[in-house]
């Protein structure tokens, strides 16, 4: 039986695919997989006598490598936020004191953030106590009366 000749541009197809894919779900992963596809093909072109177990393999090193090395840059370049609670509405009004809409009875009542109600929990008060948000969970403000 006949071995399957592998030409370089069999891996640079592969790279055109590979950059396709990471059009379509980016993440900077594929990408890294189409330039090491790249690369292959290139060494191939070079070097036309080495076997396809050595493709395989240089084009798995150099994979696994560039992804790596992309992870531990991006991880280094990474930044503390100046607004750690941007996208955390609700732990922003941890410590924030208002006052109640609606009473608290049961266990739940209602308090005016902005131009929204949300629905807090604590031990039962009257309508208009000022109370203080202690904790989040979901979308419920925990809540302690003030005195």
């Amino acid at each position: 039986m006949a071995e399957l000749e592998i030409v370089f541009w069999y891996w640079w197809v592969l790279a055109v695919g590979f950059l396709a894919i990471e059009l379509l779900a980016p993440g900077f992963f594929f990408l890294w997989l189409a330039v090491s596809a790249f690369v292959v093909g290139s060494v191939l072109l070079m070097l036309p006598s080495i076997g396809f177990e050595m493709q395989l393999l240089l084009f798995s090193v150099l994979a696994v490598t560039s992804i790596l090395v992309w992870r531990r840059y991006v991880s280094a370049k990474a930044q503390e936020s100046d607004h750690p609670l941007l996208n955390q509405r609700g732990a922003q009004y941890i410590g924030r004191i208002f006052n109640l809409v609606t009473p608290i009875e049961n266990g739940q009542g209602k308090i005016k953030v902005g131009d929204s109600l949300w629905l807090v929990h604590g031990e039962d008060c009257p309508m208009g106590v000022k109370v203080k948000v202690v904790a989040v969970k979901g979308t419920i403000l925990d809540v302690e009366r003030c005195e």
